[in-house]
C-alpha cells in the first residue's frame, strides 16, 4: 500500500519550564498577559507532522511519500528522511524562505505553550497531487494533515476528483479553517483524525452532529491521551482501545503523529483497527518516553513486548509478522 503524507515539515525547538504555568498565571488579568518562562533546557530536533508521520511509517517498514514545503535550510533534514526510507521527491524547496518553527515550552505537568512559524509551508498551496500521482504512478491512500490551509483544501479536493482515498488530519488547523473549509475537508474522507478538543471544535465548527459526521466519513478516530482512542463508525458500536502505559513520560510532543504513523502502517497491512489502533497506541508510548519526534528507539521485540503487556500475549502475536521491517535509527553521514 502506498501511502502520501501531505502537510508541514518543521524544525522542533523543545523548552523545558521547571515549573507550572497555571501557577503564574492571574485569573483577575488574563486579557493583559506577559509572561517569561526561563526554560532549564532546549532541544532542538525535527520535526513537522507530516515528517512525524512519514518517518514513523519508515521506521515501521512501509516507503511513505512525504509531500510538502521547506527552505533552504532542509538539506540535513532531507538526507535524514531518505536514509530512514522516506521518499522526498515531492518535497517542494522554497528559493526564499526558511523551513517551519516549532518553538514549544513543557511544564511540569507536560502543559504546552507553543509558536509556530509556516515559513516555506505557505508555498505548499502550490503543490499538484496530481504530479505527485504522475511520477509515483499510484497513491492507494493521501493523508491530509496540518499544512498551509489552501493546500489542505487542495489536496482534498484532488483526492476526490481522482478517486484517490484520503485521510483528514485537521489537528491545530481546526482553529484556521471555518466552518465552510471544515466541511470541505472531512466530507468523503476514508478516515478523520481528531483528539477530544478537536472534535468538540469541529462540530461546532461544521454544525454537525457526530451522527452526521458519520455519515459523510469512513472511519472517526479519536485520541484519548492517556484512556487510549475511540474509533467510530456508522451504524456500529464505538470501539475503544486502552492506551499503553508509559513507564516514564520524556515529551508528549509528536505522540499524536506516532499513534497515526502505528495505525496507518496497520491499516497498509490490512489489519482490522483494533490491531492497527493497537500498534498506533505502543508507537505513541514509545515516543511519549523519548525527547524529540523522530529520535524514538524502536526495535520489533520491545514494540512486542509493550503490546503484550498492555493487550496480552496472543495480542501481540497478532502484530508480530507486522513488525519484521522496522529500522534503526542513522545519523546523516553514518
Amino acid at each position: 500500500m502506498r501511502i502520501a503524507v501531505t502537510g508541514s515539515i518543521a524544525t522542533d525547538h523543545l523548552l523545558t519550564f521547571p515549573g507550572r504555568f497555571a501557577d503564574q498565571l492571574l485569573a483577575d488579568r488574563l486579557e493583559t498577559v506577559s509572561l517569561s518562562f526561563l526554560a532549564d533546557t532546549m532541544e532542538v530536533r525535527r520535526g513537522g507532522v507530516a515528517a512525524n508521520i512519514a518517518f514513523g511509517l519508515a521506521r515501521l517498514g512501509l516507503a511513505p511519500v512525504l509531500v510538502g514545503a521547506a527552505g533552504l535550510d532542509f538539506a540535513d533534514y532531507q538526507v535524514w528522511l531518505k536514509q530512514h526510507g522516506v521518499v522526498v521527491d515531492h518535497v517542494r524547496i522554497s528559493d526564499t524562505l526558511h523551513t517551519a518553527r516549532f518553538v514549544c515550552t513543557t511544564d511540569l505537568d507536560q502543559n504546552q505553550i507553543a509558536t509556530f512559524y509556516a515559513g516555506a509551508m505557505a508555498e505548499a498551496r502550490e503543490i499538484d497531487l496530481r504530479d505527485v500521482l504522475a511520477r509515483t504512478g499510484r497513491l492507494d491512500l493521501v493523508l491530509v494533515s496540518p499544512d498551509d490551509p489552501e493546500a489542505m483544501l487542495r489536496h482534498a479536493r484532488a483526492c476526490r476528483e481522482l478517486g484517490v482515498p484520503f485521510a483528514a488530519d485537521p489537528s491545530q488547523q481546526l482553529a484556521r479553517l471555518d466552518g465552510e473549509q471544515v466541511r470541505e475537508l472531512v466530507d468523503g474522507a476514508r478516515f478523520l483524525f481528531t483528539n477530544e478538543y478537536e472534535t468538540a471544535l469541529l462540530l461546532e465548527k461544521t454544525g454537525w452532529s457526530e451522527a452526521e459526521v458519520l455519515a459523510r466519513v469512513g472511519t472517526w478516530v479519536t485520541t484519548l491521551a492517556d484512556d487510549g482512542v475511540a474509533i467510530g463508525r456508522a451504524g456500529q458500536p464505538v470501539l475503544t482501545v486502552p492506551a499503553v502505559p508509559a513507564a516514564s513520560v520524556a515529551d508528549p510532543t509528536g505522540v499524536g503523529d506516532a499513534f497515526r504513523a502505528g495505525f496507518l502502517a496497520g491499516i497498509a497491512r490490512d489489519w482490522p483497527l483494533e490491531r492497527a489502533a493497537r500498534l498506533g497506541c505502543a508507537l505513541a508510548t514509545t515516543v511519549l518516553e523519548s525527547v524529540g519526534t523522530q529520535e524514538y528507539p524502536l526495535s520489533a521485540q520491545a514494540l512486542r513486548d509493550r503490546l503484550a503487556a498492555a493487550y496480552g500475549p496472543e495480542a501481540a502475536e497478532e502484530i508480530a509478522p507486522g513488525l519484521t521491517g522496522i529500522t534503526g535509527l542513522t545519523e546523516v553521514g553514518g
